[in-house]
């Protein structure tokens, strides 16, 4: 009856980046959106801008 042989140092560094990737999985899930909704995102807001500027009133001259 032998028992197998591990390597302590292995397995801590493994489960260190088991938890790095679960908690990557999760910010993903709060904060990530993906390239879709960013280039939508920046779509609408460049409308916005120009709908704005369209209706922007014309400065008054001052002819001092």
């Amino acid at each position: 009856m032998s028992a197998e042989i591990i390597n302590l140092n292995k397995v801590r560094k493994a489960r260190a980046r088991a938890e790095k990737r679960a908690e990557a999985e999760r910010n993903r899930a709060r904060f990530g959106r993906s390239k879709h909704e960013r280039e939508h995102q920046r779509a609408e807001r460049e409308l916005a801008e120009r709908k704005l500027d369209g209706a922007e009133r014309p400065k008054p001259r001052s002819d001092g």
